[in-house]
């Protein structure tokens, strides 16, 4: 069961009250928790729990069984199967008040227009110092020919008949808690308040079409692969004058031949010589912003990382730059002439053998 408390406790009536007297303290009790009248934050459990006591005490054959056990299985509460939630229920028994299950009637009030996503690949370098990119979107914008509005060149849309330009249409409805106005949309019009008699060729009355386009977009400096740029008004067109979505542009950026990217850091790999390791020396690396000199010390090991302030990727938010980071790697010699053999060969004798640290 989906409550433990006493149904009759829970209807505020007594134990051998009539069938009358239940539909009565249902009706008060759903009336007073229904959302449209308590936007208290336990009104809709509150509902639920008034709806689950009263189909097991309206019913004789629950109700004698609930009075012999205390409880009703999950089997017998499939009388209300039949509603696909608690908003159905309310549907169902107030049959709306403004037109939907919670009341937000349909109405001609501005609509923003739906948001697009599109895919967008640049190279390492654009996407750290940024760029101008065009990108071809498809997307619905008012229709030129009629401006919008769905009708012929100097025709306008007429009231429609059936709602008298308002948009909705108003039905009593009888239920066990009395009489309800029931408002909803206007199958003629659509909720719009007004009918195409005329309809313009090229969107046949829709005031909308599906057009290319081509967009140039500005790429700040320093944005990821992954990550996502939002573009204001570059979405779908709004409908009643309401304003247009949003174009989200993700982003998928190539891989470089020399430089990792770790966030606003740079990661690149440096080869020195035996020489140069043990000596120490000054040479030359790549940079985003060209070569740089960068400053081995002597008895530097393979793997021997160096970092290089400032010079990484400009934060996207404009908060400073990350750093380089250079991995040394000690390169052994492939191949040897007959001098540097004997170079080598002198100075193995004359070294310690080979510890790890």
């Amino acid at each position: 069961m989906a409550i433990n408390r006493d149904y009759y406790e829970v209807l505020g009536v007594s134990r051998d009250a009539n069938d009358n007297d239940i539909k009565k303290a249902f009706r008060k009790l759903a009336f007073q928790y229904h959302p449209d009248h308590n936007k208290g934050s336990d009104a809709a459990g509150k509902f639920k729990e008034i709806n689950e006591a009263y189909q097991v005490l309206s019913d004789s054959e629950k109700r004698d069984t609930y009075n012999r056990y205390g409880r009703i299985d999950e089997g017998g509460m499939e009388g209300f199967s039949g509603f696909g939630g608690l908003g159905e229920i309310f549907e169902t028994f107030f049959g709306g008040f403004n037109g939907t299950p919670f009341g937000g009637a349909r109405s001609r009030s501005p609509q923003r227009g739906d948001n697009l996503q599109a895919s967008l690949t640049i190279s390492f370098e654009e996407a750290v110092f940024g760029c101008k990119k065009e990108l071809e979107i498809q997307r619905i914008e008012h229709c030129p020919s009629c401006h919008g509005i769905g009708s012929q060149a100097g025709k306008k849309p007429q009231k429609c008949p059936d709602c008298q330009g308002t948009g909705q249409i108003r039905k009593v409805q009888q239920s066990i808690f009395g009489r309800f106005s029931h408002v909803s949309a206007c199958p003629k019009c659509n909720g719009s308040g007004s009918v195409i008699t005329d309809p313009c060729p090229k969107c046949h009355g829709q005031g909308r079409i599906r057009v290319k386009r081509k967009l140039e977009i500005d790429i700040p400096a320093g944005v990821d692969d992954g990550n996502q740029m939002k573009v204001e008004g570059e979405g779908e067109v709004g409908l009643f004058g309401g304003g247009s979505g949003s174009l989200y542009v993700n982003f998928s950026v190539k891989p470089h031949k020399l430089f990792k990217r770790d966030g606003a850091d740079i990661l690149c790999e440096a080869a020195i010589n035996f020489a140069q390791a043990a000596l120490g020396d000054e040479i030359s690396i790549p940079s985003l912003d060209g070569d740089q000199t960068l400053k081995i010390p002597a008895g530097t090991q393979s793997g021997k990382i160096f970092r290089i302030k400032g010079m990484g990727v400009s934060q996207v938010n404009g908060r400073g730059k990350g750093d380089q980071f250079v991995k040394v790697l000690v390169v052994t010699p492939g191949h040897l002439d007959k001098e540097q053999r004997q170079l080598f060969k002198e100075l193995a004798d004359k070294l310690p053998q080979g510890q790890l640290p």
